[in-house]
């Protein structure tokens, strides 16, 4: 099997494993087991907002493009990733970032612990 990636702004992951001609995109299988050599499935219909464009079968190997989900400043291995030529059964490895997880915001108190008020008139630290 032939995998080759559309990178995309998208808020999603991907997931993929594969056994024999069936490929599981996020946990749903897709079998490509009747598809004969030389034979190939139209863009769209195949019910999955990941498949872009069709599906074929060529020298007996599926080949096919996913998008790749990315956030809007991707690394250069996700921008431009490499296609899997062969892609042997179990889970396969999809170019990904890490996700970096934004801090909480604050409380109200930690807030006003950080920046306490100043009441008008008080003296501060600040040079004019």
């Amino acid at each position: 099997m032939k995998i080759t990636f559309s990178p995309i702004v998208m808020d999603a992951t991907l997931t993929l494993s594969k056994s024999g001609d069936i490929l599981t995109i996020n946990g749903e299988q897709f079998d490509f087991t009747d598809l004969p050599d030389g034979g190939t499935i139209p863009s769209g219909i195949i019910p999955c907002d990941f498949i872009c464009g069709e599906v074929s079968r060529i020298n007996g190997k599926i080949n096919l493009t996913l998008a790749l989900p990315h956030g809007l400043n991707p690394s250069q291995h996700v921008a431009y990733p490499r296609c899997i030529r062969d892609a042997a059964d179990g889970d396969i490895a999809v170019p990904h970032d890490p996700v970096i997880e934004e801090p909480p915001m604050p409380t109200r108190e930690e807030w006003e612990a950080m920046y306490p008020k100043v009441q008008v008139g008080e003296q501060t630290d600040v040079e004019d």
